[in-house]
């Protein structure tokens, strides 16, 4: 572990050597601007660099970011790619006492290149090679932890202008999808394969709305074989955003799920389940306020049973703007229906394909099904480069007649073996790093404490956590 370690410094040490000057480059210049990075690689846009300044700041890896491959520039592509080693450390792991001891390291690589032939046509594809040492945890070596290589994207493209003002996007293939703030759909960045999808999709992009519809299938990961889609289960729908004002964005959503077999709470059968939902979220103008409110209903069947399930999803803020660091403090609580008792029709809220791990705390204990979330914290930006962010959680369950869920939706304690509410709490410190454009540092440590019902279900030493994460974008 040592050896490694110090690998990896010196790795690092000569990579800041070589590329420093580069890299800490500011990323704007005289009328020029590098795009962003993004979570989907293909959702930027490098041509920019076609039109840039004779004067403009350079970076090393400019001459693969824009590649004319026509004297004209009809034809061009782009390559890019990432790479993150991530160190963890488990005490006490799912509360058992024997056997959740352990720590080791995981290694994700990504690669893409992105093909333009005009302003219509576009073919994108990514590979991604993800790594596990010995996990030595209940469940040992996960799907989300290690696929030795396969495709991560891998679509074509088609733009077609409608008018001055709107342009629909056609795009079949294997996709990533993420919608508004992810709690439902998600491309689960911090698993270390990520999600993605074998979908259709067409999206109309309008001045002050962006409109998708999609209907795709959740691939598999199969560690040492190519993997596959899901055929046992369906994800379609339609989710719209609008631009309300600068600050303030509205989602409109209707999410269709097919899953052959599902369980929930003794309930099994072919799940058809409709989720119907809105989200506003943004900042009150200058005021230092700033809000997120999102809501959902669900309605179907499960083998011939009713489902009627909801959550809600709420946090306010404020930035105190000329304090020093600015820290921002905010307040949320979430909800999510249980099932209010085993069999027969069901009201567990089924939470899709989430970012569990941004809102439930980072030991990834708790889902959005059958819980209750009162959460609080702060932020600090003690330098322009980093920030320190607090929070702390309080769980119970919605329901007593249900289980507790993980954040991969599977149950983690059954509902019948306690009859308490309190599920206990959580503390999660994390500190992020932006090294320059291209590197990150992510550290952070969490803490569970066991609550009445976690302590009459089984296990229950308190859990702690802490994690490093370097990654290197290009």
């Amino acid at each position: 572990m040592y050896g490694r370690s110090v690998v990896l410094c010196a790795a690092w040490a000569a990579v800041e050597a070589a590329l420093g000057p580069g890299l800490r480059a500011g990323e704007k210049g005289p009328g020029f601007q590098w795009p962003a990075f993004q979570d989907i690689r293909y959702r930027e846009d490098w041509s920019v660099l076609a039109k840039r300044p004779a004067d403009a700041p350079r970076d090393l890896f400019d001459p693969i970011k824009y590649v004319p491959l026509s004297r004209d520039g009809f034809v061009w592509a782009s390559f890019g790619g990432q790479a993150r080693e991530r160190f963890e450390v488990w005490r006490d792991f799912a509360f058992l006492k024997d056997g959740g001891n352990d720590t080791y390291f995981q290694s994700r690589f990504r690669l893409h290149g992105d093909l333009h032939v005009g302003p219509a046509l576009r073919v994108f594809v990514e590979g991604i090679s993800a790594h596990s040492r010995t996990r030595d945890l209940p469940g040992g070596t996960r799907a989300i932890d290690a696929d030795a290589l396969d495709l991560l994207n891998a679509f074509a493209e088609v733009k077609i202008p409608l008018c001055a003002d709107a342009t629909a996007v056609l795009r079949a293939g294997r996709q990533e999808l993420a919608f508004g703030r992810e709690r439902l759909v998600s491309t689960l960045d911090w698993a270390n394969t990520r999600r993605t999808f074998d979908a259709l999709s067409a999206t109309l992009q309008l001045p002050a709305w962006t409109i998708t519809t999609f209907w795709g299938r959740v691939v598999v990961v199969n560690r040492y074989h190519l993997n596959h889609d899901a055929d046992n289960t369906d994800l379609y729908g339609v989710y719209a955003t609008h631009k309300v004002t600068k600050d303030l964005v509205l989602d409109i959503y209707g999410l269709g799920f097919r899953m052959a077999p599902a369980t929930f709470n003794g309930t099994t059968g072919t799940e058809r389940r409709w989720t119907v939902g809105s989200r506003l979220g943004g900042k009150l103008g200058a005021s230092g306020f700033d809000f997120d409110l999102e809501a959902a209903g669900q309605f179907g069947t499960i083998g011939g049973q009713d489902i009627r399930a909801w959550m809600l999803a709420s946090q306010a803020g404020y930035t105190f703007a000329d304090a020093p660091a600015t820290p921002r403090v905010f307040l949320g609580f979430d909800y999510a229906s249980g099932d209010r008792r085993p069999g027969g029709d069901v009201q567990t809220f089924n939470q899709l394909y989430p970012l569990g791990h941004a809102y439930f705390g980072y030991i990834d204990i708790i889902g959005r099904q059958n819980i209750a979330d009162l959460s609080t914290g702060v932020e600090l930006r003690p330098h322009k480069k980093l920030l320190v962010k607090l929070d702390g959680h309080y769980f119970w369950r919605a329901s007593r007649r249900d289980a507790v869920y993980n954040a991969g939706g599977a149950v983690a304690r059954a509902g019948a073996l306690g009859t308490s509410h309190d599920i206990g709490g959580e503390v999660d410190l994390l500190l992020r790093y932006q090294i320059d454009r291209h590197q990150t540092v992510i550290g952070g440590y969490s803490h569970f404490f066991p609550g009445t019902f976690i302590k009459q279900s089984g296990a229950h030493e308190d859990t702690d956590f802490a994690y490093l994460i370097w990654q290197f974008t290009f």
